[in-house]
């Protein structure tokens, strides 16, 4: 298996568990844990975890270039800080599978950002992806309408689409530095300045947390969240990013939204209507397209 097929297989594996995370978290936000307490424990954990790796060995550690480290800092700002906190926020207000289909407009805005910043260009295959993909984003939204606008808040879908730029940001900005360094050195920094911007806003909030009220499948909601959403997510993006480019990354965001449905229909009885298939196969095809081209073989 080479190496541009482990970083697709670990970019599909990153958002499921994304898609699930959107329904864990809603059980346990705001009930138990208010959304910036929520962020304080992800961080502050994943951030220990990371650095465990220093004690790898000399190959787990770099000098980082002068140039380096503004990008680091900015990358715990925009890829942690305003990323994870702006969601969370945004979560607490909405609705998982609304959360999840704004989402969909993160690959747009890392096309733009590239475009701009990284000089991309956007060939017919990847163009015809994104619409079509968008297009699938579009129909599930319109079927999805009975369980994401009741209740919905406005504050909460600006929340969100604020938290898909920020993490657009970061993905651009973040790439250079996963051909000068290994991927675990990059993101354990990252998350080390993402805890410091963290800090001042989660820190109240999680000492506020009454840890008598949880029971065993409120940890292990919890658990899944820090482990699997986030240690493991941030871990597969990264590494991805050595060898695919951002807006490839980006794309599959698309995949979201199916896997949220699907865990919504799972757990909570969601009807699965023949729309919500056809949306599926849509961005399914858009991801394809955007990855591979029209030839088998095409470099994305």
């Amino acid at each position: 298996m080479n190496n541009k097929t482990k970083a697709h297989l670990a970019l599909l594996g990153a958002n499921l568990f994304y898609g699930a995370g959107f329904t864990v978290a809603k059980s346990i936000m705001p009930r138990l844990i208010e959304p910036l307490g929520f962020i304080f424990i992800r961080v502050s954990v994943v951030t220990v975890l990371f650095w465990l790796s220093f004690a790898g060995g000399e190959k787990y550690r770099a000098k980082i270039e002068k140039r380096d480290w503004r990008i680091l800092v900015l990358g715990g700002l925009f890829g942690v800080a305003l990323n994870q906190m702006l969601f969370f926020m945004g979560l607490n207000l909405t609705f998982p599978i609304h959360a999840a289909l704004i989402m969909m407009s993160t690959p747009l805005l890392i096309t733009i950002i590239a475009l701009f910043v990284l000089r991309e260009r956007i060939s017919s295959s990847k163009a015809a992806g994104l619409l079509i993909g968008i297009s699938g984003a579009i129909l599930l939204m319109s079927a999805g309408k009975e369980i994401t606008l009741t209740g919905s808040s406005a504050l909460g879908d600006v929340f969100v689409l604020m938290n898909a730029a920020s993490y657009a940001i970061y993905l651009v900005m973040i790439k250079p530095l996963m051909q000068r360094y290994r991927p675990i050195i990059v993101i354990r920094w990252v998350f080390l300045f993402g805890f410091l911007f963290v800090l001042p806003f989660g820190g109240p909030q999680f000492v506020a947390i009454d840890w008598s009220l949880f029971q065993p499948t409120d940890y292990l909601a919890l658990s899944f969240i820090v482990i699997c959403v986030t240690f493991f997510t941030y871990l597969w993006n990264i590494y991805a990013l050595r060898y695919l480019s951002p807006s490839t990354a980006g794309a599959y965001i698309y995949l979201q939204p199916m896997f949220a449905a699907f865990i919504s229909v799972l757990f909570t009885h969601e009807q699965l209507t023949w729309v919500k298939l056809l949306a599926t196969m849509l961005i399914f095809g858009g991801v394809y397209l955007v990855n591979f081209g029209f030839r088998r073989g095409k470099k994305p």
